[in-house]
């Protein structure tokens, strides 16, 4: 399930299924889907964190069992990075554990990522037969450059916490809670107004 904590303008959701290590079922992804594109339409909204539940994993990507039957290929997970990259505010990916596979799209969609010191990083699409997420390649290659993203993508090569932050595919490693530091990093953001910090992304963007 995915659970929504509202604060004003601080929106906190948790990919809730850590019995499965967080993975995702269709109906969790249109509810991601579903609660970023509603988070857009919040006049108030200052900061969106995504977690997940529990210490072990942020996500594992697709549940097993429906990605055989057409979840690994829907749309849904484009749907989901996309409403992401559309919001307005900081948005900050507070990777409580391992991120995997599909999962890692929603991750690069936002602003920022923060992990825990235990995290892992893989996106074994190459041996599983499956593309990557459309958008998923270029954003890797922005942040790491193209060798380093086929390092993964084509390599699929496991990379701990400390080394996706030497890569530049996350911006803070720390030792406590990630969503803790997600906070703290998202309390200048929160004490804002929200058309100034909708500007300064823009302009971000327009670089």
């Amino acid at each position: 399930m995915i659970d929504l904590l509202r604060d004003g303008g601080f929106w906190l959701v948790t990919v809730n299924r850590p019995d499965k290590a967080n993975s995702l079922t269709g109906a969790m992804l249109r509810d991601l889907r579903d609660m970023a594109r509603a988070a857009a339409e919040d006049a108030e909204l200052r900061a969106f964190v995504l977690t997940g539940a529990g210490d072990r994993a942020f996500s594992a990507g697709a549940d097993l069992d429906e990605a055989k039957a057409g979840l690994a290929t829907d749309p849904v997970w484009e749907e989901v990075s996309g409403a992401i990259a559309a919001l307005p505010c900081l948005t900050i990916a507070a990777l409580n554990g391992t991120l995997a596979g599909g999962a890692f799209g929603m991750a690069l969609a936002c602003d920022l990522r923060i992990a825990v010191t235990g995290a892992k990083f893989f996106y074994p699409v190459a041996k599983l037969g499956f593309l990557p997420q459309p958008s998923d390649p270029g954003r890797l290659v922005d942040l790491m450059g193209p060798a380093r993203a086929k390092l993964l993508l084509m390599g699929a090569q496991k990379i701990d916490a400390e080394t996706a932050f030497t890569f530049g595919l996350i911006d803070r490693v720390v030792d406590g809670s990630a969503t803790d530091a997600a906070r703290e990093i998202a309390a200048d953001a929160l004490a804002g107004d929200p058309e100034n910090l909708r500007r300064i992304k823009a302009m971000c963007a327009a670089r």
